[in-house]
């Protein structure tokens, strides 16, 4: 057998495996009218908005908490809170701005100051992120421009000295040309480019997913230059810096959005501590540092690094895949975690993994071909999947080789630095495996 129809089969087994126990023991829930009224006597973070039912997160090893932000006066919890600090928390999109709801795009959502996130089911078990933005910057600048024509004039008569910014441009455009040159990026469905601060940003912040097309090239608004995305709307002040303008926290009532405070009652106040499952084993900055968190790993040197925008929080040696097992390089996302699992499998005489997910008996009833052998690791802790080919980020107690392949593709972590990173990584952290 091929080792990448190897790698297909223990793929399949063990995410069908695991989606079948998910949709078994853990099925998604709907929003009704009656669980989403909301009035001053129900309790914080009561969903209020269920003019259809949003299919809610299934239990994928999000934080059970709920917590209050003390700066606007909501909720957030599970599954919102963990993509929401994965992201960077109030530093990048703001803070929560409403409660909760089933919008009228029928997905989960909550609005913040520069954002509304929203779950997308369908995505749960790819590799895209199965949190998005609503096309807030779609709605405002139409709601501020008018329907624009290609030529930048409005539908509606009448014109704006900013047309140039707003009109789309060819592949062939001296705009497409100028980006091109510069090294910069030109996107041919919207016919904008992202240049300079605005493109560091985007690509720093995966603004591909996150943000979609540019709406906009770069134009001044009220003194600063703003760029209109279809997730957001980014501003650039005098210095250089980029960040997310709080469009929805201006304009609630344009995305329908109800900002009705809440009482804390007994919720703590939203601290990053509260995650933490353990102490940073390897301090090398502060654990709530401002930005999006992500997580980098090199197969050629062994060794990880965990980052906070730009703050490198810790490091520490790691043992990736060993031949013919090898990790899967690319980028990837945290999507699901378990704080212990028995790990399963059967191996082939050449060491090749060709079945997980199933203990020893279940692999014998499953029939065996000669020389493939069952087994299993109990009690593995602190689990986080990161991709579709099975692959984790976990603890290793059965050895202390660390900085040198040692697994069947899973990475390797000391025990102590795993029980740390479980609680400051929570789902949607971006992994990023290379060689």
């Amino acid at each position: 057998m091929k080792s990448s129809q190897v790698r297909l089969m223990a793929r399949v087994r063990i995410w069908s495996i695991i989606g079948a126990l998910l949709l078994v023991a853990l099925p998604l829930a709907g929003l009704s009218r009656s669980a989403a009224a909301q009035d001053d006597s129900e309790s914080p973070g009561t969903f209020w908005d269920a003019n259809i039912n949003a299919e809610l997160p299934g239990a994928l090893g999000q934080t059970d908490m709920q917590v209050w932000v003390a700066a606007s006066s909501h909720t957030i919890r599970g599954y919102m809170l963990d993509y929401w600090r994965a992201q960077g928390a109030a530093a990048v999109y703001g803070n929560p701005i409403s409660e909760p709801y089933g919008a009228r795009s029928v997905y989960y959502s909550q609005a913040f100051d520069g954002s509304i996130f929203q779950f997308r089911p369908e995505y749960v078990w790819t590799d895209t992120p199965s949190m998005t933005l609503e096309p807030v910057g779609t709605e405002l600048l139409k709601s501020e421009t008018g329907e624009l024509r290609r030529d930048g004039k409005r539908t509606g008569g009448g014109g704006d000295r900013r047309a140039s910014a707003y009109r789309a441009y060819g592949a062939d455009s001296g705009v497409a040309k100028r980006a091109t040159d510069n090294g910069a990026v030109f996107d041919s469905t919207s016919g904008h480019s992202v240049t300079d601060q605005f493109l560091t940003w985007y690509e720093g912040h995966e603004g591909d997913w996150y943000l979609g097309h540019p709406l906009s090239q770069p134009v001044t608004q009220n003194g600063i230059v703003v760029q209109y995305f279809e997730g957001a709307v980014l501003a650039r002040d005098k210095t250089g810096t980029v960040s997310v303008l709080p469009v929805v926290s201006r304009n609630p009532k344009l995305f329908r959005v109800q900002t009705a405070p809440v009482a804390q009652g007994s919720l703590q106040a939203f601290d990053e501590s509260l995650f933490q499952t353990a102490g940073n084993p390897n301090p090398l900055g502060d654990i709530a540092a401002p930005g999006r968190k992500f997580i980098e790993v090199s197969l050629s040197q062994q060794q990880l690094w965990v980052y906070a925008g730009d703050t490198l929080v810790s490091s520490t040696l790691v043992s990736t895949g060993l031949e013919p097992n090898p990790t899967l390089p690319g980028l990837f996302h945290v999507r699901y975690k378990l704080p212990t699992q028995d790990m399963a499998g059967a191996i082939n005489s050449d060491g090749q993994v060709v079945a997980l997910g199933q203990d020893a008996a279940t692999a014998a009833k499953d029939g065996l071909e000669s020389g493939e052998s069952p087994y299993t690791v109990p009690d593995v802790p602190n689990v986080m999947y990161f991709n579709m080919e099975a692959e984790a980020l976990h603890g290793a107690y059965w050895h202390h080789n660390f900085g040198n392949p040692m697994s069947h593709g899973c990475i390797n972590l000391p025990l102590d630095f795993a029980a740390w990173l479980y609680g400051w990584a929570p789902l949607g952290t971006e992994v990023w495996v290379h060689d």
